[in-house]
This record gives structure tokens, C-alpha cells and sequence, in this order.
């Protein structure tokens, strides 16, 4: 029954919930299939992007100036869809979709009692809403002028839509407008059609004349978003419109442009710190970003297989997503989430500290998702661990004397002496007296901290001492060299060598050729002769080389061709030997 209209308080709308999705239409009436990639582009963080229209209705396929039954519509090419509705909304000045361009009289067996005129407008304000020209716009339009009963069905699909993959939250939009707000408001509901299955996407079914974006003409209008998305299973999907109000006592209202909106949060990962040394910790974030309209996304849900050589770190997952659910076992490459996204909520993060044993880059992109739900998968991120900045710490020299009264500072010292920055020392000297002890002819030395470019460390140390005579003839050679090197791997382990080379030596007389490390020779009642000493030093990071060590029985110490480098953790004292 229809009365006069009712003035009536306009609150704020939802219109812009939808901005700039229905630029994803590809044509009036069209299903828009959803690419079912599985990956996607990267994302904005925690900025929310307007929903992917997958299944547009504008009621505008083939229509002129004859009002028809929506039963009797079909929309465009390729869906070409068509549509039922219960018989209570065919009858008494229901289901017309009608346009000012109409006929002033009503069409035959309408039922609207005199009404059309105000049924044309309700379609002609939809079109004003929608920037559109409201001559021309059509609508769906209910006046009525019975008692439909409740929960009957005012619009549903006959086939399915393609939504292009499973595993996405769906709602529904509708421009809807509403005359008559003093009597019985139109209770408007959307399912989502799973088969037989009519899954609602809402709590509180749509009311126009309660909820206005704003008046136009005295009509209540607006654009509106079903507030409760549905995790769907399928890949197809029925729609149904249902209104839940049972008198025609006002209940006077007309729908346009029903959409199906793809509102699946995005999800994005990134590394934090980017870079950082083997053994630390980086935090894997990921965000998961709600559609613009804020609806609440309840029970997505992913599996993350993180790179090989990559594992979870023992601090414990950190979450701001409502009924999470973050499975990260310590030193495993696996991470479940579940969580919810809150009405009105943009965006939710959920922390992991992940860390690696061995330098290397290592990257998450949407393939490492073994199994999600309720998002779409993210773009890539990736980490860097990088061998540990160890200190450099190398010494050479050709000789020093040690007595019980004088003694014979390194000859000819190269050093670099614990830093980090890499770098070279050399020294040479022509010749030396070792104080009635022997001669030594040309000394060279070098010392020497190295990067390479993937970021290994290698401290080498070298001295070179030729034509040495000592002890009275009793020790000689050509030439001899001694070789330390320290070197750091991709996990930060050390590891040392050392090497001695010699040219002719000769001890007490005899030929020493190639020689075991630490070979001792005894001249009796002279010395003792050590060849190719080694001398682990830094914790067993470092090792110090001897060509020749001797040891006088008047107390007297030399050493010639003295060798020694080491890599040490920052902090930790510096080798003193």
C-alpha cells in the first residue's frame, strides 16, 4: 500500500567503498572471469586496493522503451544470463525493470495501482546515483502493492559464474534506493550459491531507507556491500537476492548494477633487515592487506616451505591478526598461518625471525606457498646473509734474535694488525748480522687482509729470507719461505694452513728436504733446530709459522722466516704469538 513520502535522516554511505571497481567491468552485464595465476605482482603493504569485480549487472542488455519482467531479460554476450525470481516479486507492481524512457501507463496486468510514475523514478534516481543519465537508466524495481512474505527471492542467476579459482572471499555490492521509509523498509539479502548450497554474505541484510548515502528527489540511495565475505570453495557461483521483508506496507524499493566482488586480502612478504651476517636473525613479515571496503576476512589461511639453508629462528612468531594461528617450529623451513582479518581492519602482519648458517641470498616468492586459502599469493622478497665481518690479523718478519742480554727485533715486519679493513703491509731488507749468531741476505715480507666478492675473508702473512749462514755454517740455505693464511668460510668457520718452502738447506751437514711439520734436529752440545714449526694460535682461528727455530744451549732464541695469520670475531682479543 502506497502513502506519501517520508522525510528522513541521511547518515554517511559506503559508496566509496567501491570506487574504482567498477572500472573492472569489461562489459555491461559481462562476467568478468578472475585470473586464477598463482602469482601475483607485488603489492602496497597495508594498503588496501579496491575489490576485482568478477560478475557485473546493469540491466541495460537490449533494453529500449518497454518495460519487461526480469524473468524475461538476458544479459550480454558471453554470459548471456538470465534470471528468476519467487512469484510474490512478479506480481502486484514488483520486478519491472523499468526506465523513465517507459510508457506514462503502466504496463498490462502491472499491478502498481496508479504508482509507475514513482516506480520510473526510483529506476531514474539509480541512474543519477551512478553517474549515469537517469532518463535512461533501467533498474530492477519493487512497488509493493501485496504482501510478498518473507525471505522470498527477488533476483537469482540461472547459471553459475566463473570465478577463475577456488579459495576466494566473495561478497555482493548492489545500488539500491528506497521510497516510502515510514512504512516497512525493504530487508535486502545476497547468497552465494555453492550447488544447491545458499551460503549468506551478510549479518544484517541491506536496508536503504535506514542506511542512505544521501537523498535525491526525496528517494534514499546508495551503494552497498554485503558485510560478511564468504571463504568460497569453488571456482563457480550462483548468486540469489533475497528480501526478508514480508508486508507491502512501504517496502518500496528498485536495484541496480549487482556486482560480485573478488574481496581476497593480497598478501605481501619482505625481509627485514635485507641484509645481515650469517647466525643473526632477519624478520620475515608478512602482511596480509584487506580490500577497501573493510569487510571481515574470516580463516585465510597459508603454508610458506622457506628456502633451502634458510630455517625459523628460536624468537617467537609475533601476530596482530585477530584468532591467529602461527605454526614456526624452531630450526624448521616450514610456516602456517591462520588468522582473521577484523571488520574495518586494513591490515594484519604476522613476524617470523628466520636466520641461516651459511652466506647466501635467498628469495620467497608465490611458489613457496604450499597450500593457501582466502589470499592472493604474494610478489617476491629475499634476504641476504653475509659471512661474518671477522678481524684481520697478520704478521711477518725475516728474523729476531732473543738472548738472555740483546736482542734482534723483527727484520724487515710486515703487519696488519686486527682490523677489519682489508689491506696490505710488505717490507724488504737487503741483509743482516744476527750479533756473532750468522748473516741473513735479502729479506721479504708481506701481510695482507683480503674480501672477496662474495664476502669470504682471507688473512695471509709471507716472509722470504735468502743466503742464511747461522750458528758458524753449521745452518745454511739458499733460500726459505714461510706461508701462514687464515681463511672464513660462507658459515663463518675458519679454517688455517701454513707452508714452508725451502732452497738448500742444509743442518749440521745434512740435506733437509721437504720435512714434517715440526721436524727437530739436535746438534749436540750446540742447538736444537726446529724446521717448519706450526703453532695454532686465536682459539685455533689463527696459526703462526717458523721456518727455522733455534734454540742455543748458551740460551740463545732465533727464529727466521716467521709467518702468522689469524681471523678473530670483532670483539675477542687480538693473538699475541
Amino acid at each position: 500500500m502506497k502513502y506519501s513520502h517520508a522525510r528522513f535522516h541521511v547518515p554517511g554511505a559506503l559508496r566509496r567503498a567501491l570506487a574504482g571497481a567498477t572500472t573492472l567491468v569489461l562489459a555491461a552485464s559481462a562476467v568478468v572471469a578472475q585470473s586464477g595465476a598463482a602469482t601475483a605482482a607485488p603489492g602496497t603493504p597495508g594498503v588496501p586496493q579496491a575489490p576485482a569485480v568478477v560478475f557485473a549487472e546493469d540491466f541495460e542488455n537490449g533494453q529500449g522503451a518497454t518495460p519487461i519482467l526480469v524473468t524475461g531479460y538476458t544479459g550480454a554476450a558471453p554470459a548471456n544470463q538470465t534470471y528468476t525470481a519467487d512469484p510474490a516479486w512478479l506480481t502486484a507492481c514488483n520486478g519491472w525493470i523499468a526506465s523513465q524512457r517507459n510508457p506514462a501507463t503502466e504496463p498490462a496486468n502491472g499491478g502498481c495501482g496508479g504508482w509507475w510514475a514513482s516506480v520510473k523514478q526510483l529506476a531514474g534516481t539509480l541512474g543519477q546515483w551512478a553517474g549515469g543519465d537517469p532518463a535512461t537508466n533501467h533498474a530492477v524495481t519493487a512497488y509493493t502493492n501485496a504482501n510478498p512474505g518473507s525471505g522470498k527471492t527477488q533476483l537469482e542467476a540461472v547459471r553459475p559464474v566463473g570465478i577463475g579459482a577456488p579459495n576466494r572471499f566473495l561478497t555482493f555490492s548492489v545500488d539500491a534506493a528506497e521510497v516510502n521509509c515510514h512504512g516497512n523498509h525493504a530487508k535486502l539479502g545476497f547468497y552465494l550459491l555453492d550447488g544447491s548450497t545458499a551460503v549468506p554474505t551478510f549479518t544484517t541484510p541491506i536496508e536503504p531507507c535506514a542506511h542512505p548515502s544521501t537523498t535525491i528527489n526525496g528517494i534514499g540511495v546508495g551503494t552497498y556491500t554485503s558485510n560478511s565475505p564468504v571463504l568460497f570453495g569453488g571456482s563457480t557461483v550462483g548468486l540469489r537476492l533475497v528480501n526478508f521483508q514480508a508486508s507491502g506496507y512501504g517496502n518500496d524499493a528498485a536495484f541496480d548494477n549487482v556486482r560480485i566482488l573478488d574481496v581476497t586480502p593480497r598478501l605481501d612478504v619482505g625481509y627485514g633487515p635485507a641484509s645481515v651476517e650469517v647466525g643473526a636473525h632477519s624478520t620475515l613479515t608478512f602482511t596480509v592487506t584487506n580490500t577497501s571496503e573493510l569487510a571481515v576476512k574470516k580463516g585465510w589461511s597459508f603454508k610458506e616451505k622457506l628456502p633451502s639453508g634458510l630455517t625459523v629462528a628460536a624468537t617467537a612468531p609475533v601476530t596482530d591478526c585477530a584468532d591467529a594461528t602461527v605454526t614456526a617450529p624452531a630450526g624448521g623451513g616450514q610456516i602456517g598461518v591462520t588468522g582473521t582479518l577484523a571488520a574495518g581492519k586494513a591490515s594484519c602482519t604476522v613476524k617470523v625471525a628466520v636466520t641461516s648458517a651459511r652466506a647466501g641470498t635467498y628469495t620467497t616468492c608465490a611458489d613457496d606457498l604450499t597450500a593457501h586459502a582466502g589470499i592472493i599469493p604474494p610478489g617476491c622478497a629475499e634476504v641476504r646473509f653475509v659471512p661474518p665481518v671477522l678481524v684481520f690479523d697478520a704478521h711477518a718478519h725475516g728474523g729476531r734474535v732473543t738472548t738472555s742480554l740483546l736482542g734482534v727485533p723483527p727484520l724487515a715486519p710486515s703487519d696488519i694488525t686486527c682490523t677489519r679493513t682489508a689491506g696490505t703491509d710488505d717490507a724488504t731488507l737487503a741483509s743482516a748480522a744476527l750479533a756473532g749468531l750468522g748473516t741473513l741476505g735479502v729479506i721479504t715480507t708481506t701481510a695482507s687482509g683480503v674480501v672477496d666478492a662474495a664476502g669470504l675473508r682471507t688473512a695471509t702473512a709471507t716472509a722470504t729470507t735468502a743466503r742464511l749462514s747461522l750458528l758458524g755454517g753449521l745452518v745454511t740455505a739458499d733460500e726459505i719461505t714461510s706461508t701462514a693464511k687464515a681463511h672464513g668460510d660462507d658459515s663463518g668457520d675458519v679454517s688455517t694452513t701454513g707452508r714452508v718452502e725451502l732452497t738448500n738447506l742444509k743442518v749440521n751437514g745434512v740435506a733437509i728436504v721437504d720435512p714434517d711439520a715440526g721436524l727437530t734436529i739436535d746438534v749436540p752440545l750446540v742447538a736444537k733446530v726446529v724446521i717448519n714449526e706450526r703453532v695454532a694460535t686465536a682459539g685455533g682461528n689463527g696459526v703462526a709459522v717458523n721456518a727455522i727455530h733455534i734454540r742455543t744451549v748458551a740460551g740463545a732464541e732465533i727464529v727466521v722466516s716467521h709467518a702468522r695469520a689469524a681471523l678473530t670475531v670483532p670483539g675477542k682479543p687480538c693473538p699475541t704469538a
